[in-house]
């Protein structure tokens, strides 16, 4: 065998430099470069660039914006049939859910029916899932109740209050509407699954005591969403309560449950779960009008005339004695809502290995409710029970929401008047059945085993909802979440690489203790972007970890910076103190494979020319060998 010198070795494999020639791009270039990727990421207009003829292109990029253009042209009657089955079932759910949440707002129950004929018809049109079905949510209605209820009674002042919830609407609509044009989904994720599990579970606690007020047919109660002063007012009122209202909540949530039950082990049943609640209703309905329900303590739903939905436009209350409580009604509730919408159709869309454009969805849900803010309907979204539904009832587009509208449209002109005998109880009993199955503590459980933070946020949500209120619950979790990410972010993990035996990889030795260090190198990898906020640690870390070398003798550090995505001047300058407190030493310091966004910023400050640009290389192997040949 032929043996060779490490010099031979050296001059037998070239070194790769690093390019510097390429000039730094300029800042209407970055600007421009970003602008593009954040409103048009996917560029429908240089997509479609090359076709034959302007009207092509028109068709095409209007096809990109307005999702119903791309489908309804292959629109057939096989897909009509398994999207009439869908919307039919959905409408049976939509129609006691939306007399229900209109309740749990505080608004006329007619406006909860208007709420799912007006918003599905525009989300069919705009909506990128097939899944999502529109409806009402819960937890907003009782963001919306709670908010606003704080500065004007829907009991003293109704019409007020009325109009104060379309202008929340209209509010959140329009701040939905620009996320989604500005592509600022990333503002989503600050409500992790953590926060969401917590929050979610503490407004369904919440809700579900309220609830004991129809059940128990309390007609006094309080105002406020927290534990302790719904269970105080529900003890101080006790001499209101109705055994017949409670006998027969029981009856009704007992078979709701049952139909949840029989939907789990029989998955081929789940129209029965999916008609249960409008079964609840119109059994109430029959009930309440041939046992004079009225007469024995049980509360009914007061007169729903027919008609469809009137303009609203006139009713948007912009009054500076009120437009606080609107605009924090409608930025919380929009958040809330999106959040919930997306990761809805995201996780149907998952199920069919689909996929759906989160920023389409914000700019549907934003239309949604502008237009429904202007036609007499509180807040909607994508809702989990009517989408798992028309999951289940195989819908195949968008044309479901059609269906449904259509379906609320017949209810509207004709049905409507009906459900004025509508039970309180009935509501309250679809109410508290839906709210159960929100309470997640499999997954508050999954959370404390695996991750402890992520416990906490979930607690912080739960709690503060739970016993403080909605907001500041919300604000709590979120603010736990935000302090995390900065504890990741001003604490970035640096670690110690060696080489794995018989190859050319680098591992961090704490990970793989196989992995030998390089006599004389000390080999680190830096995985964050290096700022302001970050680098007096990152400084001190690389100091600490020299002096934790002293027993071997280090005469080359590497900083392998493929993990850096980007350096502010506080970093280069950084940099810059590390060399010369290295230089002192008589330590030479080589950076390895740094990105274009790090190399360009090294350009512009000329840290290279002071620093040297034979000193960067593309690779560990290369730093290391050109170092050891210069040592020679």
């Amino acid at each position: 065998m032929e043996i060779r010198t490490e010099e031979e070795m050296v001059s037998s494999s070239p070194i790769h430099k690093v390019n510097f020639s390429t000039p730094p791009r300029t800042f209407g270039m970055l600007l421009k470069k970003r602008m593009k990727e954040t409103i048009f990421p996917d560029d429908p207009i240089q997509q479609f660039r090359n076709e034959l003829s302007f009207s092509k292109r028109v068709i095409k990029i209007l096809t990109y914006f307005v999702p119903i253009f791309e489908w309804l042209p292959n629109y057939t009657f096989n897909l009509l049939k398994s999207d009439l089955l869908a919307g039919i079932s959905i409408a049976s759910l939509a129609i006691p859910q939306g007399i229900s949440y209109a309740k749990l707002a505080n608004v006329p129950p007619i406006n909860g029916l208007y709420s799912s004929f007006v918003p599905p018809l525009v989300y069919a049109i705009f909506g990128s899932s097939k899944h999502i079905a529109v409806g009402t949510m819960a937890t907003c209605s009782l963001l919306i109740s709670s908010i606003i209820g704080e500065k004007v009674s829907p009991i003293e002042d109704p019409t007020l209050y009325l109009h104060l919830v379309f202008t929340a609407t209209f509010i959140a609509g329009v701040f939905q509407t620009a996320m989604g044009f500005l592509r600022l989904g990333i503002l989503m994720d600050f409500l992790s699954h953590s926060t969401i599990t917590g929050f979610m579970g503490g407004t369904a606690t919440i809700i579900i005591l309220q609830q004991l007020k129809g059940v128990f047919g309390v007609i006094h109660f309080t105002t406020k969403t927290d534990v302790v002063s719904v269970v105080r007012a529900l003890i101080a009122h006790r001499h209101e309560w109705r055994c017949e209202s409670a006998v027969l909540g029981i009856i009704f949530l007992a078979f709701l449950q049952f139909t949840k039950y029989l939907k789990q082990k029989k998955p081929k049943l789940f129209w029965v779960s999916a008609v249960a609640p409008m079964l609840v209703v119109v059994t109430g309905c029959i009930f309440a009008y041939f046992a004079h329900a009225e007469k024995h303590g049980i509360q009914t739903v007061a007169h729903i005339g027919r008609g469809i939905n009137p303009l609203s436009l006139k009713h948007l209350n912009f009054d500076s004695r009120y437009i606080s409580v609107s605009l924090k009604a409608g930025l919380i509730t929009g958040i809330i809502s999106l959040a919930s919408g997306i990761s809805i159709g995201r996780s149907f869309a998952i199920k069919e290995y689909d996929h759906i454009d989160g920023n389409k969805e914000m700019i549907a849900f934003g239309f949604m409710n502008i237009v429904g803010s202007l036609t007499s309907c509180f807040l909607t979204t994508g809702t989990f029970s009517n989408t798992a539904v028309n999951f289940n009832a195989g819908c195949k587009t968008a044309m479901s929401n059609v269906v449904m509208a259509i379906c609320m449209l017949l209810t509207l002109l004709l049905l409507a008047p009906l459900f004025r005998f509508t039970p309180l109880v009935a509501l309250s009993s679809i109410i508290i059945s839906a709210m159960l199955g929100l309470i997640d503590y499999k997954k508050a459980y999954h959370l404390f085993k695996t991750d402890k933070f992520d416990f906490l946020i979930c607690t912080a949500a739960f709690f503060g909802v739970s016993f403080i209120s909605m907001d500041i619950g919300l604000m709590l979790s979120v603010g736990l979440a935000i302090l995390r990410s900065l504890l990741y972010v001003a604490r970035p993990a640096t670690c110690k690489l060696g080489n794995m035996p018989n190859s050319t990889l680098y591992r961090d030795v704490q990970q793989y203790p196989e992995a030998k260090g390089i006599p004389g190198f000390l080999i680190l990898q830096l995985g964050s972007p290096i700022y302001f906020a970050n680098c007096g640690y990152i400084r001190e870390r690389i100091l600490r970890w020299l002096r934790d070398e002293q027993d071997n003798y280090v005469v080359n550090i590497l900083l392998d910076l493929g993990g850096v995505t980007a350096i502010d001047i506080n970093g280069v300058e950084t940099l810059e103190e590390i060399h010369k407190a290295l230089l002192e030493k008589g330590i030479k310091m080589s950076l390895v494979n740094p990105r274009l966004e790090v190399l360009e910023k090294f350009t512009l400050t000329k840290f290279t020319e002071e620093f040297g640009q034979e000193n960067v290389f593309l690779s560990i192997d290369e730093a290391i060998e050109s170092n050891k040949f210069a040592q020679v």
